[in-house]
């Protein structure tokens, strides 16, 4: 049985779906996820020693802006891919465009810095960890929000695991934001990427084991 015909036969009769059934799940995975994320940032990294004084930097709110965006936009494609049928829309676009954005604020960055500080702005002083301390900060929201979009019968399984990923590695960015000191436009548009990419490939490659319903 081809899988169109298996969505059919299942969904025939049935009666309409509640709107608030995936806002619910993901608001509380969500919940759960980053609150998971924020309790091992604090337990193995802790908070950067001068937050108080960066939050009134526009770099910090430029940095948090743009791994908000890129969440924002995730959560709106993973909410897509959490139910049959669910056409794409505009959600891709959505993810580019905050990347998009980064990667003409770091060029323009560069461009203007003496030639002498472009690879310290390009690798600040945390290159070799940041993705791998996003990678595992994500760790907590992607088991909670594999959970919330499992139970929501995707069927684009490979996609569906890899915004899950992107999703979870958005939300682990932004808690690792407050440890953070980087705050320069070419090291957020690739290390914090990298970064959020990591889960994402993972999600995408164990898509279709984690998301069978």
């Amino acid at each position: 049985m081809r899988t169109d015909d298996l969505v059919t036969m299942l969904a025939t009769g049935a009666g309409p779906v509640q709107a608030n059934v995936a806002s619910g799940r993901y608001t509380t995975a969500l919940v759960l996820g980053a609150s998971g994320a924020i309790v091992l940032m604090v337990v193995l990294l802790g908070l950067r020693t001068d937050l108080e004084q960066a939050i009134y930097l526009p770099k910090f709110w430029v940095k948090f802006g743009f791994v908000a965006a890129v969440a924002v936009a995730s959560l709106l494609l993973a909410l897509r891919l959490s139910r049959p049928g669910i056409r794409l829309g505009t959600a891709p676009t959505g993810v580019g465009a905050p990347v998009l954005a980064m990667w003409i604020l770091g060029a323009f960055t560069l461009l203007n810095a003496d030639p002498a500080q472009r690879s310290a702005l390009f690798l600040g002083d945390t290159w070799a960890v940041c993705p791998l301390l996003i990678a595992l900060l994500s760790a907590p929201v992607f088991a909670a929000v594999t959970w919330a979009m499992k139970g929501l019968a995707p069927t684009r399984l490979r996609l569906a695991g890899g915004a899950a990923g992107l999703l979870s590695g958005a939300i682990g960015a932004l808690v690792y934001c407050l440890h953070c000191p980087e705050m320069e436009a070419p090291f957020l548009g690739f290390w914090y990427l990298l970064g959020m990419l990591i889960p994402t490939a993972i999600g995408a490659m164990s898509g279709r084991l984690l998301m069978r319903w």
